[in-house]
């Protein structure tokens, strides 16, 4: 498995471009994460299984993969707000189920490896860069949003 790790510094804007030269999913992922990162902290992995980010957002850290750059590959953006297991976690779960009803917008929250998180997933059919923007946007505005609140109101068991 081939695996190359970097930082991402001083990545260009996009401009408007005609059709026939295009932004990579890439160019575009790595521009809405210059315009969100905070810290120049931002890192990318590319293997062979794809491409994943990391950057800082706010309180949060915020994680971008990309399966490949076809139709069928799929854009996954998640961000981690509290570690399991808490103290009243059923009253936390309903909480987090009654917040993905309405407050979420195309994302939700659910559980990854005993994490609670804000996710979006999509397939890249159809996709154009304000869609990407606007996924990754709303699980990091969400994920810092609401962390300090889900630690303050359920703290570790």
């Amino acid at each position: 498995m081939t695996t190359n790790t970097t930082t991402l510094e001083n990545l260009p804007a996009l401009q408007e471009e005609d059709e026939s030269e295009k932004a990579s999913y890439v160019e575009v992922i790595e521009t809405v994460i210059s315009s969100l990162e905070q810290d120049g902290s931002a890192m990318v992995n590319h293997s062979e299984e794809g491409h994943t980010w990391k950057f800082q957002y706010g309180a949060v850290e915020g994680y971008v993969q990309l399966s490949g750059e076809t139709e069928e590959d799929t854009l996954t953006t998640w961000s981690p707000v509290h570690k399991l297991p808490v103290q009243n976690e059923s009253e936390m779960m309903r909480k987090l189920l009654e917040m993905n009803c309405g407050n979420t917008f195309e994302a939700c929250f659910g559980l990854i490896n005993q994490s609670v998180v804000v996710f979006a997933s999509r397939t890249l059919k159809d996709i154009n860069p304000s869609e990407i923007s606007r996924l990754m946007t709303i699980v990091a505005s969400i994920a810092d949003e609401n962390d300090q609140e889900l630690l303050k109101n359920y703290p570790a068991a």
